[in-house]
């Protein structure tokens, strides 16, 4: 027995010297005395150590798909055998579904509703081990194929502290065929122009010969043959990249149709990584100029400029490296969405920087008015009424045809998005501009003739969303010809159709270029929404309407961002406003604000867009006319800054800012001031990917940032990138002096960017990318990670499932507290009813130890010894004999007596 605090039997002593002070409390008494030696012997935490006879019993299956279906197959027969192994009714066993997540399941088990993509055995395990209880031996089972996705190691510590064995049964069936990427290897980072090696790992079932293809982006490599010896096979490529930023590779593996051997999983036949190729200050540049002067200026004071002369290339890759920004005219249609959502996050978070120059393809003119980088933007493109030159009339032509029907999730179908991209286009016009909306199939039907907007505005819209889906497929040319019928009846100065039709299914296009030249020529334009891909099969004759429109042409690949395209070509038509005049600029003195160098700024610009200030912005130059709209403004955001310079920087209506002597000097200063801070030296960061878990180390130097770090913990912000994803935290963990680190396990696919954040500081990384094969990879070393595992927490490889309740060696310490609580509960009880209702234990009965009365005894008096015989006088007392002297004790012992009983 052992005690878990013994000093409370110093209790003891305490009480029985009170007792002995103060004897009205009864502390001598017995069952008081018992109740105090309980209390000291219950504080004092009794333990005695006592052998588990019960086990619970954790199994574990594995859902994933590369499992398929052997667990729905097995799992009666596994669960009849591991209840016909269980020694008694104590024992439990508890069964828990897992791929993606973990789902507990009954005995009687339901089918796995969770993602089976990913294979989380390292989640399981730790799922597990926090519902095992602490004074229970548990042991764990898992049915699995051995091929996770992610670590096992800290679930692993986490069992091995706990006691917990992991036992496992392999469930995976040999695939004869199958052929796969397992890996693909290449640094993470190297310095533009540096040479580096790619190797691309291919696993097999059969020793033959297979074709390996290796990309980077879109474009094509190499394409070589691997042999196969052992299951295995490698190839190894060299690379080098001149430029900076971050770029995709992918390796893929194909069985010829002429193989002898057949593919069973095609799933796991690609690999992809990104890799960064570092430079200088790199400045990413987007222009449709073909000699831009901006890329001039910075390009002769050594900057590094990134140029994009085809918006189509950007990709959210090439942030990477980038300290800034700039969109030199280019219109948003032809900017990839997911680039310019890529931006937000770029100059909040990872604090670059962003700029927007002037011309008749930006700002508002170019389609930006409540774009996912509007709200960036130091100006607002929202113009006032008073300020719209001409009126607008819009036809909007929906395809109804049989292919709209189809949900595209949320009970939404595609007829429902292009209704509300209708009904949006329409919030957008203002009061003196004018629509039509007509929906099409094999004829077209007038939803709403021409009308003014002015005060119709929400029925216009109710009226747009009751288009319904009735079948068949959409006569492009009628639906042409029913909008030029309808806004030839419009004296507004611009004349626009909007043409919506599904990219698979646009029939009789009919004399269409006739009826093009003829729009044309009236001054009426047209742009075309396609739902669907470039590559499908009537993608070029939208393609072609678009272009003899004089339009645009967007292709809608998913169907939510249709209604964003409709507000896009609706804000490029209604509210742009491009002031072709010239006029004066007036500086405001607020440029000290980004240089401390005073600028001769110039006196007047060529053209502007017209836009107004944000509340939280300021302006360093200013128009002259009458709308005092600022020409250069900048604010920051977040972490980052962004800047509007109004005015073109190259091209058309720059003539004269070309030709001013300080525009060399402004761009270059306006860029610096874009970039932000450098950050200070002693701080680093690392990244790794193991599976689906992403591990990040932050590397400081002690001396020079604990302080700072200690005022200002590093923030770690993330971005998955994805539609409406928002960028979250992550906690660190300290590992050690000069050294963070953290981990998330990610989703099959995902794309994640990042920034660590310090102070006004940031350390921006990513992309990372997770393969979207890594379920199929079956990677030999995540079995091993497996059966190490087992062995670490003294588990087994289980064949025979009956030997599953194997109890492990545990003996645990059982408080005797309840027990002693309970015991002074009764005894309590019993002292409170003898003290009031006066009885008395029973109790043997005990020797009368009371003093016994002495008797006397007689006083033997000696005969006097004979006198001589004298004459008797007269006066002579009487003499006194035994028997008086008798008589007289006995009288005083009477006396003695009565007086001893009244006291």
């Amino acid at each position: 027995m052992t005690f878990g605090s013994p000093e409370w039997f110093l209790l003891i002593p305490a009480f029985l010297f009170i007792g002995w002070f103060w004897k009205s409390l009864r502390l001598w008494s017995p069952l008081r005395l018992l109740l105090v030696l309980l209390a000291a012997f219950g504080l004092a935490d009794p333990k005695i150590n006592v052998q588990e006879d019960a086990l619970d019993l954790f199994v574990l299956l594995d859902r994933s798909d590369s499992t398929e279906d052997l667990v729905d197959k097995n799992l009666a027969e596994w669960k009849r055998l591991i209840e016909d192994g269980k020694p008694s009714h104590r024992d439990k066993a508890y069964y828990f579904n897992y791929g993606a997540e973990v789902a507990d399941t009954e005995l009687d088990d339901v089918s796995f509703t969770g993602s089976r993509k990913l294979t989380r055995t390292g989640l399981a395990l730790s799922h597990v081990t926090a519902l095992t209880k602490e004074n229970r031996p548990s042991r764990v089972l898992v049915f699995t194929d051995g091929f996770a996705t992610e670590p096992l190691h800290e679930a692993a510590e986490q069992l091995e502290a706990r006691g917990i064995p992991v036992d496992f049964r392999l469930i995976r069936e040999e695939t004869l065929d199958d052929f796969r990427v397992s890996r693909l290897e290449l640094p993470e980072r190297v310095q533009a122009g540096e040479p580096f090696l790619l190797a691309a790992t291919v696993r097999g079932s059969s020793d033959t010969d297979v074709n390996l293809i290796l990309r980077r982006g879109d474009q094509t490599l190499t394409e070589t043959k691997v042999k196969l010896v052992n299951g295995v096979g490698r190839a190894e490529f060299t690379d080098r990249i001149s430029r900076s930023g971050a770029f995709q590779y992918e390796a893929e593996v194909v069985v010829g149709s002429d193989s002898p051997f057949k593919d069973a999983h095609p799933g796991n036949n690609k690999a992809s990584r990104w890799i960064e190729i570092a430079g200088g200050p790199r400045v990413l540049l987007a222009t449709k100029y073909t000699d831009d002067p901006v890329a001039k200026v910075l390009s002769s004071l050594d900057f590094t400029v990134d140029v994009v002369t085809n918006p189509a290339d950007l990709k959210p890759g090439r942030l990477t490296g980038a300290r800034a920004v700039i969109f030199n005219n280019i219109p948003a249609f032809e900017v990839p969405v997911e680039f310019l959502e890529a931006l937000d996050f770029f100059v909040r978070e990872q604090a670059g920087g962003f700029l927007m120059a002037g011309g008749k393809q930006s700002f508002g003119s170019g389609g930006y008015f409540k774009s996912p980088i509007d709200a960036l933007l130091p100006v607002s493109m929202e113009l006032k009424t008073e300020h719209r030159k001409l009126a607008v009339a819009l036809a909007i032509v929906l395809d109804r045809s049989g292919s709209m029907s189809v949900e595209v999730g949320g009970g939404m179908a595609k007829m429902d998005l292009a209704n509300n991209g209708a009904a949006d286009a329409i919030g957008l016009l203002g009061p003196m501009d004018q629509v039509t909306v007509l929906a099409v199939d094999s004829a077209p039907e007038t939803i709403i003739p021409l009308t003014d907007v002015r005060g119709n505005v929400g029925k216009l819209q109710a009226r747009a969303r009751s288009v319904k889906s009735t079948g068949g497929g959409i006569y492009v040319y009628e639906g042409l010809k029913g909008a030029w019928d309808e806004l030839k009846k419009s004296k507004a100065g611009t004349r626009h159709v909007i043409l919506f039709s599904d990219a698979c299914d646009s029939e009789e296009p009919g004399d269409y270029k006739r009826l093009l030249a003829t729009m044309k020529k009236e001054g009426c334009t047209v742009s075309v929404i396609g739902m669907g891909h470039k590559t499908d099969v009537d993608a070029k004759l939208l393609e072609d309407i678009a272009k003899l429109g004089d339009g645009r042409i967007f292709f809608a690949d998913r169907p939510m961002d249709i209604p964003k395209i409709f507000a896009q070509e609706t804000v490029t038509i209604a509210r742009s406003a491009f002031i072709e005049d010239p006029v004066g600029a007036l500086p405001t003195g607020r440029w000290a604000e980004v240089s401390p160098k005073p600028l001769e700024w110039l006196p007047e610009v060529d053209g502007y867009n017209l836009s107004y200030l944000r509340e939280d912005a300021t302006h360093s130059l200013v128009s002259k006319d009458e709308y005092v709209a600022p020409l250069v403004a900048q604010a920051r955001r977040g972490l980052g800054r962004s800047a509007a310079v109004s005015f073109p920087l190259g091209g058309e209506f720059s003539q004269r800012i070309r030709d001013w002597k300080g525009y060399g000097d402004f761009v270059q200063t306006m860029t610096r001031w874009l970039m932000g801070m450098d950050l200070p030296p002693g701080i680093g960061l690392k990244h790794r990917l193991d599976g689906t878990r992403l591990t990040l180390d932050l590397l400081y130097d002690p001396e020079q940032w604990s302080q700072k770090l200690s005022l200002m913990p590093p923030k770690l912000r993330l971005l998955e990138t994805g539609p409406g994803e928002a960028p979250y935290d992550v906690p660190w963990k300290r590992i050690a002096p000069g050294h963070f680190s953290v981990t998330k396990d990610l989703d099959e696919g995902s794309i994640v960017r990042g920034a660590i954040q310090v102070g006004e500081h940031a350390l921006p990384f990513g992309p990372v990318t997770v393969g979207s094969s890594v379920e199929w990879a079956f990677e030999p070393e995540r079995l091993a990670d497996l059966r190490t595992v087992s062995a670490q927490t003294g588990g087994r490889e289980l064949l025979n499932l009956e030997d599953a309740w194997l109890r492990p060696p545990n003996r645990q310490d059982v408080s005797l507290r309840i027990w002693i609580a309970l015991a002074m509960l009764v005894f309590l009880v019993t002292e409170a009813l003898m003290t009031r209702t006066g009885w008395k234990l029973p109790l043997p009965s005990m020797p009368n130890f009371a003093p016994r009365e002495k008797v006397a005894k007689p006083i033997k008096v000696k005969a006097p010894k004979p006198e001589p015989v004298f004459a008797k006088k007269e006066d002579d007392k009487p003499v006194v004999t035994a028997e008086t002297t008798e008589e007289d004790s006995s009288e005083r012992r009477s006396r003695y007596q009565r007086a001893k009983d009244r006291k």
